[in-house]
């Protein structure tokens, strides 16, 4: 198999999910908060930034701006993040208040001292290997996708297969409601397992 630069996948991510070693990935990128959390240990506005940890948290941003979610509040019309979890560090509250500092210069989210990688997804042939334990067979399948065959060197957007998560956040749909397939065809090969 060709070598290719280490990038985390979202297993490697999901291992980091406590306060005392705490990763999470957004928009392609993965972020180590562990020292901007153990630097603001005991802030209560660090709770959803922890129940986060080891996960995806590409949902809170905007694609487009790479910055928190907005949205115009009905009642003042104003703009505000939009932090459905709860308001969590470096985002100012709803209204002006005397007691939120706003002097700890890029928030977190924009601080590139924190990203550590750029998440990756697998060759076709590494999610092939993994499979070999629950079918010893799958070396004996062609991966076709839209009729085409699927180049196993190659991950899946390499082949063709686009992430359409951000027509589901337009559409404003569940990224889980449409899962596109890969459809493997069986070579009678007649290998032994």
């Amino acid at each position: 198999m060709p070598q290719r630069p280490k990038y985390f996948t979202p297993n490697e991510v999901s291992v980091h999910n406590t306060a005392k070693d705490i990763w999470v990935s957004f928009l392609g990128k993965v972020y180590d908060l562990t020292l901007y959390v153990d630097s603001h240990s005991g802030d209560p506005m660090l709770k959803p930034i922890i129940d986060a940890a080891g996960q995806d948290i590409s949902h809170w941003f905007d694609p487009k701006t790479k910055d928190i979610k907005k949205f115009v509040d009905p009642k003042t019309g104003c703009l505000l993040y939009f932090t459905q979890h709860g308001r969590f560090s470096n985002v100012p509250p709803a209204c002006p208040s005397s007691d939120w500092a706003n002097d700890f210069g890029k928030p977190w989210w924009k601080d590139e001292k924190y990203c550590i990688e750029v998440c990756s997804e697998e060759i076709m042939k590494e999610i092939l290997l993994r499979y070999l334990k629950y079918n010893a067979h799958a070396e004996s399948y062609t991966w076709k996708y839209d009729c085409n065959v699927l180049d196993m060197d190659k991950t899946l957007s390499e082949n063709g297969i686009v992430d359409d998560d951000p027509d589901f956040y337009t559409l404003r749909m569940r990224d889980d409601q449409y899962l596109q397939s890969v459809i493997l065809y069986y070579n009678d090969d007649l290998t032994e397992a």
